[in-house]
C-alpha cells in the first residue's frame, strides 16, 4: 500500500458495500505514520461504519490516542477483522457489531452492546452511509429514498438517542456530513439531503446539550477514496472521481481522520460544538 496520497483511481466496479482490499488503489486507511499523544487515553468509542474507510482511519486513530473503540458495520467482515487487528496491534480493545443499522432496533443493540463490552461510553462518531447515484428524480424510487434516510440519518438519531443514556459531561459526538450536504449533488439527490439533515442535526444537538456538557460537531469531507466509491458509482464516474476538486484527486481516509480526533479530544476542542468542519480539497462555498 503506498504512502503517498492517491491520484484519480481507474475505472472499476465492486458489489455493495465494497472491501478496501478489492479497491485499486489501496485506499491509505490505516493511519500507519500516525502517532498518538494520549489525548483520549482511557476513552471509549462507538464508530458506525467503522469497519474500512473514513471509519477505519478514525478506529485506528483513536486506538493510538489511548482509546477502545466498538465498529458497528453491514456485512464487510474481512475488513472489519481487519481494522480490529490494527486497533489491537496500537494496543487497545476492539469489538466488532455487524449488522444493519437500517433497522431501528439495531441502532439500540450496538450502544447496549458497546457498553457492555467496553464498560462505557465517552465518544460516538455516527458514520455509516449509503448512496446510490440517480440521473432525474422519476428514477429515485420510495424504496431507495427511504433506505437512504434510514441508514444515513434515522440511524444517526437513534444511535444518538441511546449513547445518551450513558454518555456524560465531557462526552463528544462526531457525524460525518459531506460536502454534498453544502451544496447538494445532481446526482445524489437523496444522499445530499440526508447529509444537509445531518448538519441541522449537528448544529440542534449542539445547542441541546450545552448544558450538559457534551460537545456535537461534524466532519464534511469532499471526494474521499473508500469503498462506497466503487461499489455504488459506474466504473466511469470511478475514473473521473476527485478530479472536480481544487487539489485535482480524492482525498485518502488517513487524511480526514485527524479531523476526528480533534472533534473527540477536549484538549483539543473544548470551545467547539455545533461546527461542521469541510475538508473539501480546496474548494471554497459560500457562505
Amino acid at each position: 500500500m503506498s504512502d503517498k496520497p492517491n491520484q484519480t483511481p481507474p475505472a472499476q466496479t465492486q458489489r455493495y458495500p465494497g472491501s478496501s482490499g478489492e479497491m485499486t488503489p489501496e485506499p491509505r486507511d490505516e493511519m500507519r505514520d500516525y502517532e498518538g499523544r494520549g489525548l483520549l487515553e482511557g476513552r471509549r468509542a462507538l464508530i458506525t461504519g467503522g469497519d474500512s474507510g473514513i471509519g477505519r482511519a478514525v478506529a485506528v486513530a483513536f486506538a493510538k490516542e489511548g482509546a477502545d473503540v466498538a465498529i458497528a458495520y453491514l456485512t464487510e467482515h474481512e475488513d472489519a477483522e481487519h481494522t480490529r487487528k490494527l486497533v489491537e496491534q496500537a494496543g487497545r480493545r476492539c469489538v466488532l457489531l455487524p449488522g444493519d443499522l437500517g433497522q431501528a432496533d439495531h441502532c439500540a443493540e450496538v450502544v447496549e452492546e458497546t457498553v457492555r463490552e467496553l464498560g462505557g461510553l465517552e465518544i460516538l462518531v455516527n458514520n455509516v452511509a449509503y448512496q446510490q447515484p440517480v440521473d432525474s428524480l422519476d428514477e429515485l424510487s420510495d424504496e431507495q429514498w427511504e433506505h437512504t434516510f434510514a441508514v444515513n440519518i434515522h440511524s444517526y438519531f437513534r444511535v444518538t438517542r441511546a449513547a445518551l443514556r450513558h454518555m456524560g459531561e465531557g462526552a463528544a459526538i462526531v457525524n460525518t456530513s459531506s460536502i454534498n450536504g453544502l451544496r447538494g449533488n445532481k446526482t445524489l439527490i437523496d444522499y445530499a439531503a440526508t447529509k444537509g439533515a445531518i448538519n441541522a442535526f449537528t448544529q440542534s444537538m449542539a445547542q441541546n446539550l450545552m448544558e450538559r456538557g457534551i460537545r456535537v460537531n461534524a466532519v464534511a469531507p469532499g471526494p474521499v477514496w473508500t469503498p462506497l466509491i466503487p461499489a455504488t458509482f459506474p466504473p466511469e464516474r470511478v475514473d473521473e472521481f476527485g478530479k472536480q476538486a481544487p487539489m485535482k484527486r480524492a482525498a485518502d481516509p488517513d487524511e480526514i481522520a485527524p479531523s476526528y480526533v480533534f472533534f473527540a479530544a477536549g484538549r483539543l476542542s473544548s470551545y467547539y460544538t455545533g461546527e461542521v468542519l469541510a475538508p473539501v480539497g480546496g474548494e471554497t462555498l459560500p457562505g
